[in-house]
């Protein structure tokens, strides 16, 4: 393939991104074109071909000049560390630095890596494979470049070293260690990559992490040409089996292929600082196979767990608005409502505060067979002085209110109402809510200082459903 063809060029797919391959490799020499092809059909917006020794570091930046969807990563890898030499250092600096100057000057090097320690194989000495991993985890952090961290068997010396250096950004590339591990490494910053061995069906340990991992840390990968997943274990393995690895995870997390391909594509983006991310804010998401509306970014709540306060972003979707959109603008986002499974009016604030425009697009949406539910803290009758749940029959289908706490002392320390008895508001809402709409539930965010169990209690005694929510699990 030459340079610059016409499937070279062409708009990306939006898809998945591949953020760690090995596409320089002896395994991809009799078609490796092929293989980059099929990637681009598959969907694959883009890929990251990592280095680990000086010839696949420059096999790496090769196929990063030559195809504008290809992006490089420089280092030593663990096992090579015995053949580290500060001509090669010297050789990664260069590189690294050219690129960060001017990115594509120098192959489009945007990370450090596959730099790390390997204790299952001990290719070289431990104390020169933790010499390396200290001189180039201090390279990236003076060039500011993300690293790219293979750590097997070596958990307490990888975590000690790496926060020795003070390094915070970066991914621990097809992770392999425990819920303990994966916490300390999103502590200081790192994101939690998923590889192919995730569909095996041993992998129980992987499992749990990859369903734990907040979206904001999740990245996938195919590590091709190896860890080849289910159902094609047994083949080299490739970046256009990455959709393997995407659909396993989203079963894990109950969220759709679709979903995971968006978080960890906006993920590989902001991380390595690739591509275009979505700079405007969307008034109508979908999730799975409900559509959410976001009409508002105002509330009357500021609790200390929202979401919105750290990030503009829930499932990949970025919900900051410029502006609230009116009641034609939203229709023209849902399309035919009869596609999804529900309709919620959701967002990042507090819908209640837009009634008028929550009852007429309500009736609409009912009238054109859709499934109507709302999100809301419970202050609707609070904000407009009177009882408006008579007003929501026969529009809403079902509401889920945030209760959050267990008392109104508890409720007023988390959630900061700007309303003076806004529990015991919420605790009338939820009982007017039962004599005018379906299918009511009341949520608590699972939070140090709330009684579950007194929760529990409150729902029994107002007759609806409790669910559960995870900190840091939106969406």
């Amino acid at each position: 393939m030459k340079e610059n063809t016409s499937h070279d060029s062409r708009p990306a797919p939006h898809g998945i991104i591949d953020t760690h391959c090995h596409l320089e490799m002896d395994a991809f020499d009799q078609d490796r074109e092929e293989v980059i092809q099929r990637a681009r059909d598959s969907g694959i917006e883009a890929m990251i071909t990592i280095g680990s020794d000086l010839e696949g570091n420059i096999g790496g930046l090769e196929l990063s000049r030559k195809y504008d969807f290809i992006y490089a990563s420089v280092g030593f890898h663990p096992h090579d560390a015995k053949d580290f030499t500060e001509e090669i250092f010297d050789q990664i600096k260069e590189w690294a630095t050219n690129s960060s100057k001017e990115r594509g000057a120098s192959g489009k090097v945007v990370g450090i890596g596959e730099i790390g320690l390997d204790y299952h194989y001990d290719h070289s000495p431990r104390e020169v494979q933790q010499e390396v991993f200290l001189k180039q985890l201090l390279f990236a952090k003076e060039i500011n470049l993300p690293v790219v961290i293979h750590s097997r068997e070596a958990k307490k010396d990888t975590l000690d070293i790496v926060r020795e250096s003070g390094v915070g950004k970066g991914v621990f590339h097809c992770f392999s260690g425990d819920m303990d591990m994966a916490e300390k490494s999103m502590g200081m910053g790192f994101y939690i990559s998923i590889a192919g061995p995730v569909t095996f069906s041993k992998a129980k340990k992987l499992k749990e992490v990859a369903e734990a991992i907040p979206d904001d840390y999740l990245l996938i990968e195919t590590d091709a040409p190896y860890l080849t997943p289910e159902p094609l274990r047994g083949k080299r393995n490739e970046p256009s089996y990455i959709i393997h690895t995407a659909k396993a995870v989203a079963e894990l997390r109950g969220v759709t292929p679709e979903d995971i391909s968006r978080i960890t594509t906006l993920n590989a983006k902001r991380l390595f600082r690739i591509g275009q991310v979505q700079a405007e804010g969307e008034i109508a998401y979908r999730i799975r196979d409900s559509l959410y509306l976001n009409i508002t970014n105002r509330c009357t709540n500021k609790c200390s767990f929202c979401i919105r306060f750290y990030s503009d972003y829930v499932k990949g979707h970025n919900l900051r608005l410029a502006g609230e959109p009116t009641e034609e603008e939203l229709k023209k986002a849902i399309g035919n409502p009869e596609q999804y499974q529900e309709i919620v009016f959701c967002g990042y604030g507090e819908p209640m505060l837009r009634l008028e425009l929550i009852k007429n697009l309500a009736a609409w949406i009912k009238q054109h067979n859709g499934r109507v539910r709302i999100n809301t803290n419970g202050h609707g009758n609070l904000i407009h002085g009177r009882n408006i749940l008579p007003e929501l029959e026969g529009l809403i289908d079902s509401v889920s209110i945030s209760l959050d706490a267990h008392d109104e002392e508890t409720y007023n320390t988390i959630c900061k109402p700007a309303f003076r008895n806004a529990f015991q508001g919420i605790i009338e809402f939820i009982k007017e809510a039962r004599k005018f709409i379906p299918d009511v539930q009341i949520t608590v965010v699972e939070l140090d200082g709330v009684d579950m169990e007194k929760c529990r209690k409150i729902a029994g005694e107002l007759g609806v459903e409790l669910r559960l929510r995870k900190l840091d699990v939106v969406g």
